[in-house]
């Protein structure tokens, strides 16, 4: 899986217009996948050949370089989509708007504060945010709804071995990319259901990006998935739910947003249904 970035930066060439760039990086997929060691490919693009056509070319010669090319690709950036998309399809390689671009967002981030600023050509000024426009919560199908759920905490040691635990479906990442210590404590949520693997197959099928905890009218724990997609997970009705959540958050945000999503068919299960590292990006 692969994270990719195609916009301007704050660079002018010699006519003074904006340089674009494409930025190209691997998904960590795993705790062991170290981000200093995966993929990553940069162009910078001149600023009458941003189109479809220059971009595909871009993707291929990453591709070149590579022993095998990606399964699919993942961006954030709303107002590229089309472009994004078309070059992928000309390519036979499914696009997928995200908000999961965790080693894409954390590369972008080191480029604008200690690589772009270094060039001849660098201009400063402000970072484009990317607006999501959010989407209504939608519940989950009703054959999906978990039995009961709970609010845990594990220490940034506890998933040194996570490539060993039992999990049909996840996706996970380094901690260490992240920068988090080993007495870090990690929020997470474990859904308990006697459907749990077409839960967690469910879940697999979608982007999943992170949670949080929405202190409306009506509080719930959300699932945000894709690019404005978002879920009830589980209605919180009274003080005590409500207050375990906002710890949740709490916890969540001294461990850099980093959290968790676990699906079990009970308690005493020592196997995963699913399994997923997720992480709040403030884009």
């Amino acid at each position: 899986i692969w994270e990719l970035d195609f916009y301007s930066r704050p660079l002018r060439d010699e006519e003074g217009k904006k340089v674009w760039e494409v930025l190209i990086c691997e998904t960590p997929i795993n705790i062991e996948d170290r981000a200093e060691k995966m993929f990553r490919y940069t162009q910078f693009c001149p600023s009458n050949q941003v189109n479809s056509v220059w971009l595909k070319q871009a993707i291929e010669t990453a591709i070149s370089e590579v022993s095998t090319p990606p399964s699919r690709i993942r961006f954030f950036r709303r107002p590229m989509a089309n472009m994004i998309s078309k070059a992928c399809k000309e390519l036979a390689i499914p696009a997928y708007a995200s908000r999961r671009t965790y080693a894409l967002y954390q590369w972008l981030e080191e480029r604008i504060e200690t690589v772009y600023p270094t060039l001849e050509n660098y201009q400063e000024g402000t970072n484009p945010s990317v607006q999501f426009v959010p989407s209504p919560p939608q519940p989950l199908p009703d054959a999906l709804q978990g039995d009961k759920w709970a609010f845990v905490t594990l220490e940034a040691s506890a998933f040194s071995d996570l490539s060993q635990w039992d999990i049909s479906f996840g996706e996970a990442f380094g901690l260490s990319m992240v920068g988090l210590t080993p007495e870090t404590l990690i929020p997470g949520l474990i859904i308990y259901s006697s459907r749990a693997n077409p839960l967690a197959g469910w879940m697999s099928g979608l982007e999943l990006a992170y949670l949080r905890f929405d202190n409306g009218s009506r509080p719930n724990l959300l699932l945000e998935t894709g690019e404005s997609e978002s879920w009830i997970l589980a209605s919180l009705p009274n003080a005590q739910t409500q207050q375990e959540a906002k710890n949740f958050e709490l916890t969540k945000e001294k461990a850099k947003n980093v959290h968790f999503l676990a699906v079990q068919s009970d308690p005493n299960s020592e196997s995963f249904a699913g399994f997923w590292l997720l992480q709040e990006l403030k884009f």
